[in-house]
């Protein structure tokens, strides 16, 4: 059993992670800017905290064995949200990524591919910002975990396949569930395998 701080805990993804950690015991604080999002429930403790706020955030992260976060890009700075990691003491430091870094051929990333959706440009760019910023980072155990292209709800299945740094494709695209994530994120949480390295999982 593991004390783990999961930033963004009431989200899309961050709901998923969270009961993943619940059902394997874990002891999880849910941040959020509203913690009354969080619903009372037997091993989280609902707490405040804001990514704009980094000296604030890094008082909340103090004390776990390791941090989640999984916020949108685009309302954060990463060096802040590093940085209040860095100050909080907690060496352990997983990122919810996103898949436009990931490569879908040698060089060729798939956010600048030509069909990549205009809608999440901005998003996907500035994820891959945050992987850069993580690369220079040799003080915290950090790993930043790409989804597969369509990242959706679905089922836990616990059937998925792993890879670094290029998008996993199977027959059906290019997908996985928010569900099968958690459980690849939590996998790593408790069996740490890519420390200060990038991986992804899909189907």
């Amino acid at each position: 059993m593991a004390r783990i701080a999961l930033i963004g805990a009431s989200g899309n993804v961050g709901t998923r992670i969270l009961n993943e950690l619940v059902s394997r015991n874990h002891q999880v604080t849910a941040i959020v800017r509203d913690p009354a999002k969080v619903p009372a429930r037997a091993g989280v403790t609902a707490a405040r905290g804001d990514v704009a706020d980094p000296a604030g955030l890094a008082e909340v992260l103090k004390g776990h064995d390791a941090v989640v976060s999984s916020v949108r890009f685009l309302d954060t700075d990463p060096q802040a949200l590093i940085d209040a990691v860095r100050a909080s003491g907690v060496k352990r430091y997983l990122v919810v990524g996103g898949a436009g870094s990931l490569f879908v051929a040698p060089g060729k990333r798939l956010v600048d591919q030509p069909d990549f959706p205009a809608a999440y440009k901005d998003e996907a760019t500035k994820g891959a910002d945050f992987l850069d910023a993580l690369h220079g980072v040799n003080d915290l155990d950090w790993t930043f975990i790409s989804p597969s292209a369509l990242f959706v709800p679905g089922e836990r299945t616990g059937k998925f396949r792993l890879a670094k740094d290029e998008l996993v494709v199977s027959e059906k695209g290019s997908t996985i569930s928010y569900e099968d994530y958690a459980i690849a994120l939590v996998d790593e949480i408790e069996k740490p395998a890519h420390v200060r390295e990038r991986f992804t999982v899909g189907y």
